[in-house]
């Protein structure tokens, strides 16, 4: 089992450091603006939240990772933890996504199943 964890978790954690990626440098790019529900006029007014929005989405990705490869080393419980409050805050953070912005339901369902399995995995 608890390979599977760490494959979805690398996953997660990739996954996360892409959307980070777009969000920071590619949020100018038009053919990403239907995702982040902006329009060309207003690149210069999201330009601060979407840079750091991506930024930490790129860490939240890294913690994900780290969490994941620990499950197997000489502190599994460290990495258990990490993952554990990674997956769990973005299950979280697609809920909140989705209240806030119905119109994101695909987003949010792609921000919080995958961690949704991970912490079911992590707590079986």
């Amino acid at each position: 089992m608890t390979g599977l964890i760490q494959v979805l978790g690398v996953i997660f954690g990739a996954m996360l450091i892409l959307v980070g990626v777009l969000e920071s440098f590619f949020f100018r790019d038009q053919r990403f603006h239907r995702l982040f529900l902006i329009k060309p006029d207003d690149v210069p007014a999201v330009r601060m939240w979407t840079f750091n929005l991506g930024f930490y989405n790129m860490i939240w990705g890294v913690g994900a990772i780290i969490g994941a490869l620990m499950l197997t080393g000489s502190d599994p419980g460290a990495g258990r933890a990490l993952l554990l409050f990674t997956a769990a805050g973005h299950v979280l953070l697609g809920i909140i996504l989705f209240v806030s912005e119905r119109r994101l339901w695909a987003s949010a369902l792609a921000e919080a199943l995958l961690p949704a399995v991970i912490v079911g995995l992590l707590l079986l």
